[in-house]
């Protein structure tokens, strides 16, 4: 299914708020220093490796805050996998506004990208299976829908938005609750019939005693892939089975094969490395190669 794009109206604001901070009290003092007001410059965005792009919409609507003029063209769309050297996308327009967005609308695109090259480099390792990597709340304030779409992009399933879309009864939860049917049980009384209930779940003994509670699914936290797969057998269906911790490209496959359902990584957002992605003007001569 083709990667849905975010609609303007969300993506807005979080740029806008970014442009701000950079701007600050003056504006770009530099570029106005510099630059006539009257120069015009085409310049191109380049993957300086390999990787999975994510937040062009995040880019293009830093350069037209700036400046309505100025214009970018696309040669890739997010989601889409490119090459070092790869032109991405060609922007022209007044320099001045150009090089005042240019920070922030790179921040956002290798940003992105990062995420989305690591959920694919992950989803990639464990496609022989029938599990899918998702992320979790782990993700940088304000950013998390951003930081979520970038993992679709990637390839990657999403988890809870936030802390009101589904019950995730955690180990905090349960030993303030006094045990696991306890916390189920108050859960359901609560919930409205659309909202699921997932329990974190640390040994297999607790897992025989969820599933006496029905629950919806079940994270299966830090379990040696021996135990996983025992825990999989046991649930035989009755829930969503999810498997967290020590989740890498390498470890991933091992984890996958047992026949969870989910493997969740909390680093995909708040830890994955940024793609090199940079800005550089449309006749240097090593762009002009890349286009061709």
């Amino acid at each position: 299914m083709p990667l849905a794009r975010l609609p303007h109206v969300m993506i807005e604001p979080c740029v806008r708020h970014a442009l701000l901070e950079d701007l600050g009290r003056a504006g770009d003092i530099t570029s106005d220093a510099i630059i006539a007001q009257e120069t015009i410059a085409n310049v191109a965005l380049v993957a300086r490796e390999a990787g999975v792009i994510a937040g062009l919409d995040f880019a293009g609507i830093a350069f037209c805050l700036i400046d309505p003029a100025i214009v970018m063209r696309r040669h890739r769309g997010d989601g889409e996998a490119v090459r070092a050297g790869e032109v991405i996308a060609e922007i022209s327009g007044p320099a001045r506004g150009i090089l005042t967005a240019e920070r922030v609308a790179l921040n956002f695109l290798g940003h992105l990208s990062g995420i989305a090259t690591a959920t694919a480099g992950i989803a990639r390792s464990i496609s022989h299976t029938r599990a899918k990597i998702t992320c979790t709340r782990k993700t940088t304030p304000g950013l998390r829908f951003a930081e979520k779409y970038a993992v679709r992009a990637g390839g990657g399933a999403n988890h809870r938005f936030g802390l009101d879309d589904a019950i995730l009864i955690k180990d905090n939860h349960i030993a303030i609750a006094g045990g696991i049917a306890a916390a189920i049980t108050r859960a359901r009384a609560q919930i409205g019939h659309l909202v699921k209930i997932e329990v974190e779940i640390d040994s297999l003994g607790q897992l025989d005693e969820a599933l006496l509670y029905r629950p919806d699914a079940v994270l299966l936290d830090n379990m040696a892939p021996e135990t996983l797969r025992e825990a999989v057998r046991r649930i035989g269906g009755q829930a969503i089975c999810e498997a967290s911790g020590r989740i890498n490209a390498e470890t991933a496959p091992e984890i996958a094969e047992t026949g969870v359902d989910l493997i969740s990584a909390g680093w995909l957002t708040h830890s994955a490395r940024v793609l090199d992605i940079g800005l550089d003007f449309a006749d240097d001569p090593a762009v002009t190669a890349a286009k061709r």
